[in-house]
């Protein structure tokens, strides 16, 4: 399962001056220290939570900052001993870039970069820290390392600009370290009429270190048939709580007790393989296998924290985990496809799909319905969200991305939305000449210069923004 927890380690830093001990103004260690003993215990208190720790520099030496260039291998072995994901190079006054972008490249972790601003000029001109001043050498000695990292302006730590960076890096981290360590099962063989769907699975080991597992139909079906054994008290009472959910006119309980096992079983591949997302077959052997489709048994897991995705899309599932991520798990991705333009507004496109929806993403008022042979149908919430899709094509790699907002739009039948985009003509051509396919995922939320930002630190995937 997607992991988002995240331990990070605040790396406070200041000059290393050979008069330390009796400097005043300029560099004065008193004011560096000041500035940490600020920024780390604001840091700790307002963005730690049951997800997120923070690991400090206290124990280094006398002031709790990174100083020397000695210095760099005690806290390297330090976060690692931690498990520390992601780091917070904060600096305090000049600070001392060698150091830091030792620190950085020996860890090689998503790294955010940022110095409280200096507030501080007394009336004889005099300044403390400096602190911008060093961000412009440090981030230079970054790039020179070839360590991507995050920037977030030179601000008070109290700023709402460093809180909204703060949740931007968070979301990236998370993205970063599951994408590290990504296990993709795929349930059945690809679609056969589908060959938009291909994917390379050789190559995503190769190139991202994903695990890539298979589980044949033949498994799954004795996996299903056993459920449907032996679930039935349990089996029961998911039919009761869909009734209570759905409008269910015309649908048996064996129908549902039949959607449901292919839940139960998809839940027992997530517990025996311990992957992160599913690719499934769906709508050819899996109806053969057990007489119904899947959409509402994926629709089912996705509010339970199990990413399924439907028409064997390799990659269509790995951009789910990536959105997933990006919200640390408190989003529900969809998987809604562009598929017909809309009749009058030129610029809205209908982003659908045959019913695998999560039902949190209802929108409110609205009565959904599993008429259709038992697939889920009703329209999403409005608001803004976020798009994308991850594509391999010829060895390139690429993360489409950017947002919209939804409109208004005819009903129709399955779950969907009605996105309003700048230019939908430009993204129209730009899927039809590719590499991208129709599948798409959507979030709600914006996070498109999040998606954008995780591309920094995974240099084999390009971003491209949709609305470009």
């Amino acid at each position: 399962m997607l992991d988002y927890s995240l331990k990070i380690g605040i790396i406070c830093g200041r000059r290393d001056i050979a008069d330390a001990a009796t400097r005043k103004g300029i560099f004065e260690p008193a004011a560096a220290i000041a500035n940490k003993e600020k920024v780390v215990p604001y840091i700790k208190e307002t963005f730690s939570d049951e997800m997120t720790e923070f690991v400090d520099v206290e124990w280094l030496n006398d002031e709790g900052l990174l100083i020397k260039n000695t210095e760099v291998d005690e806290v390297v072995k330090h976060f690692k001993a931690e498990g520390v994901n992601a780091i917070i190079l904060a600096n305090c006054n000049f600070g001392n870039e060698e150091a830091m972008g030792q620190v950085a490249k020996k860890l090689a972790l998503p790294t955010l970069l940022w110095g409280p601003q200096d507030m501080r000029f007394d009336p004889d001109g005099m300044r403390y820290t400096d602190a911008q001043c060093g961000l412009f050498a440090i981030s230079k000695q970054l790039r020179r390392l070839r360590v991507p990292f995050t920037y977030v302006e030179n601000c008070p730590v109290e700023s709402p600009v460093f809180a909204e960076g703060m949740a931007k890096f968070l979301s990236v981290a998370c993205m970063v370290n599951n994408f590290k360590k990504l296990n993709v099962v795929q349930v059945g063989t690809r679609l056969n009429p589908f060959k938009s769907v291909m994917a390379n699975e050789l190559e995503l080991t190769e190139k991202f270190g994903i695990n890539m597992n298979t589980v044949n139909m033949a498994v799954f079906s004795q996996k299903m048939n056993r459920i449907y054994e032996e679930e039935g008290e349990a089996l029961q009472k998911e039919v009761d709580k869909l009734r209570e959910m759905y409008d269910t006119e015309g649908i048996t309980d064996d129908h549902f007790k039949r959607i449901m096992t292919i839940a139960y079983a998809y839940k027992e591949v997530f517990d025996e393989t311990g992957c992160d997302v599913i690719s499934s077959e769906c709508w050819t052997a899996m109806p053969q296998s057990i007489g119904v489709a899947p959409c509402l048994a994926m629709s089912v897991l996705a509010d339970r924290g199990y990413l399924v995705t439907c028409e064997s899309d390799v990659y269509g599932a790995i951009t789910q985990a990536l959105l997933k991520c990006a919200t640390r798990g408190k989003g529900a991705p969809l998987f809604g496809e562009f598929t017909v333009r809309h009749p009058e507004n030129k610029n809205s496109e209908l982003l659908w799909h045959c019913g695998p929806f999560p039902y949190s993403m209802k929108k409110e008022g609205t009565v959904g319905s599993l008429r259709n042979a038992g697939k889920p149908a009703f329209r999403v919430k409005d608001g803004e969200y976020t798009i994308a899709r991850f594509q391999g094509d010829a060895g390139k790699y690429t993360l489409l991305g950017g947002e919209f907002k939804t409109t208004e739009g005819p009903h129709t039948f399955g779950t969907y939305m009605w996105a309003e985009f700048e230019n939908l003509s430009k993204i129209e051509k730009k899927l039809i000449e590719g590499p991208y396919i129709h599948h798409m995922s959507e979030i709600y939320g914006n996070y498109g210069e999040v998606l954008k930002e995780f591309c920094k630190y995974v240099p084999e995937i390009e971003f491209d923004d949709i609305n470009n």
